[in-house]
């Protein structure tokens, strides 16, 4: 029987504010009997062998094709939800703060709603898994990704608290860089987190070097650059721009400590570790809010007066981006979940466009462009250069036995003429 297991590390690429890589590791199909297949062909024949072997051939492709079809049909659907999930975010975000000046309360009341992924995760372990564990099992299974002794105190605050204060950062400079710019800037400039990525796991990681992801760190950059000119070095857009780039740095750092101290994880382990980070949240962070209310740095007058239906909303799809993001691999490809990344830009844009002002001049539209060409020549594979010679070598191949047979008819015709000519002068 096939078995999978997939890993993923529950950050993204450039995903929300929370972004990773992920990984699917499956075991290979069972391969043919071999002596089997050899007793046949010695029993049957060669040629009812080798139709044999051609309808075993032409039975894989159109199995492969048709998982192809499926996973590149439901990447059509992953991207439309994590783009709109997204965008979602960001628009419906902006309109919180603006009801509700409370960045780091709405940071913290989104953040609770990780402490959902693992007990919906254990619903769908217990409807698909034929071996059906208790929550108390699959807990203790979970935590030996933390190592051997499982969830212990010391493992909690420095493998998990940590990753818990990047979330709440990222989350938070991302919201703070709302109140100050418009959000086809903001979701523009957080792009830039997936270049950020790449050179720090270059750094720490001593990740393989590629040129053309250079090229795109620097698109990255002069993006940002080009930017910050665009509005003239106003003091609002110098701060925003420069809250919406420490938060794409928090991610990344986020995605590259990841990678380093834990490495990859299983769904459910990936689904534990965002619950804790939800539940530590909760339970060492609930006492800020409080501060900042009593300090009227987050005030309302009353609970009532608090946009609750804003604030279900933005929490809801955060998590529902982070779900797609972190959990959609087990049914399409990574490279069209990021995509929707980018394409929440253009629609962002198109609402700013609509509903506020903004001026999309020409150095602004210029920076978007060559932001997103970065973020895009960043999904580039690490073998695109091998794959662009090999399909150049089958193109040539393909046009190799048609003039080779031209010059062989050319030769022929060159013979008949001489063989003609002769015969005539000799007649």
């Amino acid at each position: 029987m096939k078995k999978h297991s997939a890993r993923v590390a529950p950050l993204s690429a450039c995903n929300s504010p929370v972004l990773t890589l992920t990984k699917v590791e499956g075991e290979d199909r069972p391969q043919e009997n071999v002596v089997g297949t050899t007793d046949a062909q010695s029993a049957v024949g060669p040629a009812a062998a080798e139709t044999s072997a051609n309808k075993r051939r032409l039975r894989c492709c159109i199995r492969v094709n048709r998982v192809q079809v499926q996973k590149a049909l439901w990447g059509v659907a992953m991207v439309m939800c994590v783009c709109s999930s997204w965008a979602g975010f960001t628009q419906l975000s902006k309109l919180a703060i603006k009801q509700f000046d409370a960045p780091f309360t709405l940071t913290w009341f989104a953040t609770t709603w990780n402490c959902l992924f693992f007990p919906l995760y254990y619903i769908g372990h217990v409807c698909k898994s034929a071996e059906r564990q208790t929550p108390r099992q699959r807990f203790r299974e979970c935590s030996r990704f933390f190592g051997d002794d499982g969830l212990t105190p010391k493992v909690f605050f420095t493998k998990v608290a940590p990753f818990g204060l990047l979330w709440i950062l990222t989350n938070y400079l991302y919201l703070q860089a709302l109140r100050k710019i418009n959000t086809t800037d903001v979701s523009v400039l957080f792009c830039c987190n997936k270049a950020f990525v790449f050179l720090l796991s270059w750094i720490v990681l001593r990740d393989r070097f590629m040129g053309v992801r250079i090229v795109a760190a620097i698109l990255a950059i002069a993006g940002i650059v080009m930017m910050t000119y665009a509005d003239g070095f106003h003091s609002h857009s110098v701060i925003g721009i420069t809250l919406v780039v420490a938060s794409a740095s928090m991610s990344a750092l986020y995605k590259v400590l990841f990678k380093m101290v834990l490495g990859s994880a299983k769904f459910g382990e990936a689904a534990l570790f965002l619950s804790l980070v939800g539940c530590a949240n909760f339970v060492f962070l609930s006492f800020l809010p409080a501060i900042l209310y009593f300090t009227h740095v987050e005030y309302i007058a009353s609970l009532a007066d608090i946009p609750w239906a804003y604030f279900c909303g933005v929490s809801a799809l955060l998590f529902a981006f982070s779900v797609l993001v972190n959990f959609g691999i087990a049914i399409t490809y990574p490279t069209l979940i990021s995509l929707g990344i980018v394409l929440s830009v253009p629609v962002n844009a198109m609402v700013d466009f609509y509903t506020c002002e903004i001026n999309f001049n020409t150095v602004r539209l210029i920076a978007v462009s060559i932001i997103c060409l970065g973020f895009l020549m960043l999904l580039l594979p690490e073998d695109w250069d091998q794959c662009i010679i090999q399909l150049s070598t089958k193109l040539r191949k393909r046009d190799e036995p048609t003039d080779s047979s031209s010059e062989t008819g050319t030769a022929i015709n060159w013979r008949t003429r001489a063989r003609t000519s002769m015969s005539t002068f000799a007649h």
